[in-house]
């Protein structure tokens, strides 16, 4: 597969913007119907989780499905951390292509995400491992690992904050 690093850069700037854009059915779009999505918890050793289902994560979604549901909660205004809706601003950097296989690209990239909530501006950042998919209708997103770095979280974690 030839897809280049532009085109790989782009699809992250598209899916954050979706995010900021609050396009919460287009967003869903960047991921793969069996996409897992997972944010690990840090332990007390100051290490990471490392089985999404026998140790604590702070999101874990082993499908698309989670996805959705979180998205259908957000526009329903059936979730109580997410209303209002917080405006965010994601930030990608240090895009990087670890390996090709196939259809497939392992990608390691930066995050930084502003969020502004109840007059108070939290900021987030961390690393992500991903796995782009191609197919015909162009990139999607099969496998996401978001590192989450920061010491303290004052609120609840979700899908705009990374």
């Amino acid at each position: 597969m030839s897809v280049s690093l532009e085109t790989v850069q782009a699809f992250l700037y598209r899916e954050a913007r979706l995010l900021d854009d609050r396009a919460w059915d287009e967003w869903l779009t960047c991921y793969a119907p069996d996409v897992t999505y997972w944010m690990p918890a840090w332990d007390d050793d100051d290490q990471l989780t490392e089985d999404p289902h026998s140790q604590i994560s702070l999101i874990y979604y082993p499908s698309r499905d989670g996805l959705e549901d979180r998205v259908f909660r957000i526009k329903t205004e059936r979730s109580g951390a997410s209303t209002p809706e917080p405006r965010t601003s994601h930030a990608v950097t240090n895009v990087e292509i670890l390996e090709r296989r196939g259809e497939e690209i392992d990608l390691r990239y930066n995050f930084h995400t502003l969020n502004h909530r109840y007059k108070v501006t939290d900021q987030f950042f961390g690393t992500i491992f991903a796995t782009l998919r191609a197919t015909g209708e162009g990139l999607v997103i099969s496998r996401k690992k978001i590192v989450l770095k920061n010491d303290y979280i004052r609120q609840v974690i979700d899908i705009y904050h990374i």
